[in-house]
């Protein structure tokens, strides 16, 4: 069976494909696995190129933009391309498109201002006043797992606590006295964070019952408390508090700074009671609870909702 001829435009595209490819290959020592994701990104790129009539050496930044951007957006027969492979691909136009330039294949390199399309940062779930109440309040009776799910639950949303720091807690990192908390990450400075009298009540209530290992929370066992005990005790209070696939431990991290920040905090104290080394960390919950007071406002102002 014969086969038809390529186009020469066609032919040029495959020709400075194989060349890049071989540069990397060769000269740079990219991994087989780099190359193929190369490859593909390269002729997905001829394909939209072709659909645009447009050739590869011809190709200005408005149309490797467009390429990107139909990858962001997706399309009925496939789903928008997610934001760490778009920028992968970025990448390989740039460093195809410099290659040409550094072989005088071109004159101008059309990459040099390009950029993935940034998607919409997604906001964490944070939960309402009310819905904290209810997750506080679903721990029933006075045996001890009850009362250290309390107390957990209740310093998980005073502090603002990461998991880790929450099982990585002794009883010493709690000073009922003065209120404050001492919490720990690995490979980072302490903190001291201040703790509200209802979590304060909780963890009084819950130190009554005598403590014999220097963890603060533990198992049946008597066992430092693990991350994935940590979890199954909140998804089993979320499902009664009718917050069921609603959270995850760090639910509550977001609930504490957005009701902060709702409350009047300012971002640099909020910062401190987070332990973000970067303030930019942070501000995402500046949107978040803006967000949150639109919703509260278009659903208590008289004059909000059209009659």
């Amino acid at each position: 069976m014969a086969i038809a001829p390529a186009r020469p435009d066609q032919r040029s595209f495959e020709h400075h494909v194989l060349d890049f490819l071989a540069y990397l290959e060769y000269e740079r020592g990219l991994s087989r696995n780099t190359l193929e994701a190369y490859r593909s990104d390269l002729l997905q790129l001829g394909d939209y190129l072709q659909r645009a009539r447009v050739d590869v050496l011809d190709a200005r930044h408005e149309h490797l933009a467009g390429f990107l951007s139909e990858l962001a957006a997706g399309a009925e027969d496939r789903r928008p391309v997610a934001a760490a492979t778009l920028q992968r691909k970025a990448a390989c136009l740039r460093s195809f498109y410099r290659h040409l330039r550094r072989e005088s294949v071109i004159d101008h390199d059309p990459t040099a201002d390009l950029r993935a399309p940034r998607k919409s940062q997604k906001l964490p779930q944070v939960l309402t006043r009310g819905e904290v109440a209810q997750l506080l309040g679903a721990p029933k009776g006075t045996d001890p797992s009850a009362l250290r799910d309390r107390a957990l639950l209740e310093l998980m949303y005073a502090c603002g606590l990461r998991a880790s720091e929450a099982i990585d807690l002794d009883v010493g990192d709690v000073d009922l006295r003065h209120g404050v908390l001492r919490a720990r990450r690995k490979g980072s400075k302490e903190r001291l964070v201040p703790v509200g009298r209802e979590a304060i009540a909780a963890a009084r209530t819950y130190l009554q019952r005598g403590r014999h290992v220097p963890q603060l929370f533990v198992n049946f066992r008597g066992e430092a408390l693990t991350r994935q005990g940590l979890y199954k005790i909140v998804q089993r209070h979320a499902e009664t508090a009718g917050l069921k696939d609603r959270m995850s431990p760090h639910t509550l991290r977001h609930t504490f700074a957005t009701h902060l920040l709702a409350g009047g905090c300012d971002l640099r104290s909020l910062q401190e009671m987070l332990g973000h080394a970067d303030i930019a960390t942070t501000q995402i919950y500046t949107h978040l609870s803006a967000d949150r007071l639109k919703d509260v406002y278009f659903d208590a102002h008289p004059r909000a909702q059209a009659g």
